[in-house]
């Protein structure tokens, strides 16, 4: 073929490529070349134009569909990681007859986006079926070279695919569920998206056991520790086996648009006579179940457990004296309230409790007979909190609650320091408090899995009492009163506010009772306790009753 002849060939293709038929054609020539251009021009600098990040593009998808992983992957800039998962998209995950369609590219300060979609086949012993997805990748310039190079990421090849996640097509480790709430409905990812996770490690946990047979799927293989594997697409149906649940539709649905209507939220809820899980949501950018295995300092709704370590202790009662000052100092660390709060020198423990006042407590915590160990063994031996020994049936975190010496002591018992907790966690602490008896939450039956739940001391009966008095009294009078405004029956609330080191705006916290539902829901960076939390809180209580 002469000179003129192939010219003309590559210019045929191009047009094609643009109107959308794939790139796989235009690796012909110049896709295969390395990238390598002729002249030996100057690096450029600054982010690729457009021009220039739809050719890296290109070629990139031109080798991607031609199965090429390590031509591929020079158009990158991280070659070993994209070799890795490009050659086990094509062995492991058995996808071929790769179409790659891209989008129009948008430039911006750090480089340029090039939107796409992928359509495959994905074929395993016999059986195939159709694969669609849409992703994006972005083009930068390259330090060293200057050259436009695909940013690497697992994302690139799969929008499912984090950082050391592969995909792979094969029989079912575990057989699929339908995961039903205590009523009998069922749940689905599609109804109830944040349950996904859950449902995803409750299948993985329980799907033998609820009777199913395993089929064959493409699936997101998480190397994170607990994570289950995450079903793509289905080839052969397994026969999935019913599994009951505690949760409750009517509330998960409530929980869903609860936090829906906040960035970086999440609740749980309960019954506290009986430990039964009734919701569980999330609203993250990142898919974390922060529900039930989140780490953070949980702000004033620990006044919770540090009033009940109190009045177990004989230091106060909710009608005893616990005055509230401008400020506490603790070991040369000063402590404040929050801004505009109005000091009460005849304040009692219930007046503090519902006011928040973080002065009150911080005082009280020096009294005979208190130490640094005094509120660890409170939330372990009362609260059931922070001895690793919850079994909800999915991964959690029962919480943390160390014996602290120096200022964090004082920071401690305000929610701050080195406390951790999660909206799981919170809600048991409110269904503890309210009822005087700790019942570890669970999310499916322990007859499932002759696992046994964990057990604590729970509360004397006026320790109770006191405590559910005075979340009643927040909830109608107090820092409460706002969110449970309009709510019936029997309510009570906590709200809090923590600080986080380098942000501006505090994670929102709050907890709160009706009836026997107990909820608490968590805003990262979502100010006062009753500013996202505590609609949260709210709207899940009205629904659970």
């Amino acid at each position: 073929m002469g000179r003129g002849v192939k010219v003309a060939v590559i210019g045929g293709v191009f047009a094609v490529m643009v109107g959308g038929a794939g790139y796989g054609a235009y690796n012909v020539v110049s896709a295969l070349d390395g990238g390598t251009g002729p002249g030996g021009a100057a690096a450029e600098t600054g982010p690729p134009s457009a021009d220039e990040a739809e050719e890296t593009a290109g070629k990139f998808f031109a080798a991607w569909e031609r199965g090429r992983a390590e031509t591929a992957a020079t158009f990158t800039n991280d070659d070993a990681s994209a070799v890795a998962l490009l050659t086990s998209y094509a062995d492991e995950a058995h996808i071929g007859d790769v179409r790659v369609t891209p989008g129009t590219a948008t430039r911006t300060a750090s480089g340029t986006t090039v939107p796409y979609t992928v359509r495959a086949k994905v074929s395993y012993h016999g059986k195939s079926k159709p694969l669609t997805y849409r992703s994006e990748l972005r083009v930068v310039r390259g330090e060293t070279t200057g050259r436009a190079l695909v940013d690497w990421q697992p994302s690139v090849v799969h929008p499912e695919l984090q950082r050391g996640d592969v995909l792979v097509t094969t029989e079912s480790a575990s057989p699929p569920i339908e995961a039903v709430d205590r009523d009998g409905t069922v749940l689905t990812k599609k109804e109830y998206p944040s349950l996904g996770p859950v449902l995803d490690t409750l299948r993985e946990k329980y799907g033998e056991q609820a009777g199913g047979e395993s089929g064959v799927e493409l699936m997101v293989r998480h190397t994170a520790e607990g994570a289950a594997d995450t079903p793509l697409l289905t080839l052969a149906e397994g026969v999935p086996g019913k599994l009951r649940t505690t949760l409750s539709a009517g509330v998960q649905a409530a929980a869903e648009r609860a936090v829906g209507q906040y960035d970086e939220s999440s609740v749980v809820a309960v019954k506290p006579s009986t430990g039964e899980v009734l919701a569980v949501a999330n609203h993250r950018a990142d898919g974390f179940n922060a529900a039930f295995e989140g780490r953070k300092a949980p702000g004033s709704t620990m006044k919770i457990i540090t009033a009940a370590m109190l009045i177990d202790n004989g230091v106060t009662s909710m009608n005893g004296p616990a005055p509230c000052r401008d400020s506490a100092v603790w070991q040369s660390q000063t402590f404040k309230n929050l801004t505009g709060m109005q000091p009460d020198e005849g304040a009692t423990l219930a007046g503090s409790f519902q006011r928040s006042c973080n002065t009150a407590f911080i005082q009280l915590i020096d009294e005979e007979p208190l130490t640094d160990a005094s509120l660890t063994a409170e939330a372990e031996e009362r609260f059931g909190l922070g001895r690793d020994d919850w079994k909800t049936g999915i991964v959690s975190f029962d919480g943390s609650v160390p014996a602290s010496a120096g200022p964090d002591r004082a920071a401690n018992a305000i929610g701050q320091g080195q406390v951790q907790m999660n909206p799981l966690n919170l809600a048991s602490v409110t269904a503890t408090a309210i009822t005087g008896t700790f019942r570890q939450p669970y999310l499916v039956s322990t007859e499932l899995d002759d696992r046994e739940l964990a057990v604590a001391k729970g509360l004397p009966s006026d320790t109770a009492a006191q405590l559910k008095q005075m979340m009643r009294l927040t909830a109608t009078q107090g820092t409460g009163a706002q969110a449970m405004s309009g709510l019936g029956g029997d309510i009570g609330a906590k709200t809090g506010s923590a600080e986080v080191d380098g942000v501006e705006t505090s994670d929102s916290w709050f907890t709160g009772f009706r009836d026997d539902v107990a909820a608490a829901a968590m805003t990262e960076q979502g100010g006062h306790g009753g500013d996202a939390a505590g609609p949260i809180v709210a709207d899940v209580l009205r629904a659970g009753s």
